[in-house]
């Protein structure tokens, strides 16, 4: 290929997956890669292999021009500022923005499935940045509305393992999860794509499972019993801010819950294997891949 393409939030897990699938999966030159974080220092490797990495700060709004030079295709990976309201989506207009008047030609959007109207508190943040695509003056733009990622778990799963309890208030509704690296590769894929347009994918998992079924599933894997509790949604908040989460944080990710149970993650789309060619991976070749990491 020979345009540039810019991949924001490099030095996070997606970002770094991104950019791995661009030269080992896609085979785009890694001079034509441009990775963009708040941490350049943490991204001297790729810098070695000759990706180009620059210093990006989505508050200071007058330096992205320049941060953005020279890129064809931009992934902008949605920003994880949750410490004061309004912060991420300014952020992400601030980015649009720039991207316009950088001349960036297409914009990827990594968002959240069904934004509108969905009782997680961050929800609107993705809802308004949509907005802001759809507003804007860009040739084009993806909005990928990524399902949530089966490696969420893995913060929670030693806690689940060692009680045996996994407590939920999502009142037993199914969610089609996906691997974030299958993510990775839908994002890479688009943005090494020449695709222009205005379009919305949603990526799921090829199957939507409760938590009792994710805990027959893990339970196989590990040899461990695991019971799924249903408690009240305040129950849940409390029980987080007990083991240490801030109120304001525990109530975001209480808000899942009933985002859950109001089966608005439920849906299995074709969009991952439409733009890939490839099937997602199971939940249970997920766990059994990784069971090592969690046990």
């Amino acid at each position: 290929m020979s345009q540039s393409v810019l991949v924001s939030g490099a030095a996070g897990q997606l970002g770094r997956a991104v950019i791995r699938h661009l030269l080992t999966t896609l085979g785009v030159p890694a001079s034509r890669i441009i990775a963009t974080t708040r941490k350049p220092e943490q991204l001297q490797a790729l810098a070695a292999q000759g990706v180009q990495v620059r210093s990006a700060d989505f508050d200071d709004a007058g330096s992205l021009v320049a941060t953005f030079a020279g890129a064809e295709r931009m992934l902008l990976i949605s920003t994880d500022a949750l410490d004061r309201p309004g912060r991420r989506l300014q952020q992400h207009k601030n980015a649009i923005a720039a991207a316009e008047q950088a001349g960036v030609s297409h914009v990827i959007y990594t968002s959240m499935p069904k934004p509108e109207g969905s009782p997680i508190l961050l929800a609107p943040d993705h809802a308004l940045t949509e907005a802001a695509l759809k507003d804007s003056r860009l040739a084009g733009w993806t909005v990928l509305r990524n399902h949530w990622y089966f490696e969420n778990l893995m913060s929670s799963l030693p806690q689940i393992l060692g009680s045996g309890r996994w407590f939920t208030a999502d009142q037993g509704g199914a969610s089609a999860d996906i691997a974030r690296d299958d993510l990775a590769r839908a994002a890479a894929t688009v943005l090494a794509g020449s695709a222009g347009g205005k379009q919305v994918f949603t990526l799921s998992g090829g199957e939507a499972l409760t938590k009792a079924q994710k805990a027959q599933i893990i339970s196989a894997a590990v040899g461990k019993p695991i019971e799924v509790v249903q408690v009240p949604l305040e129950g849940l908040i409390q029980g987080m801010v007990g083991a240490g989460l801030p109120r304001p944080l525990a109530e975001v990710f209480a808000s899942f819950e009933p985002n859950t149970a109001q089966g608005l993650v439920a849906e299995v789309t074709g969009d991952y294997q439409t733009i890939t060619g490839v099937a997602p991976q199971s939940f249970a070749d997920w766990v059994e891949k990784t069971k090592p990491a969690f046990t």
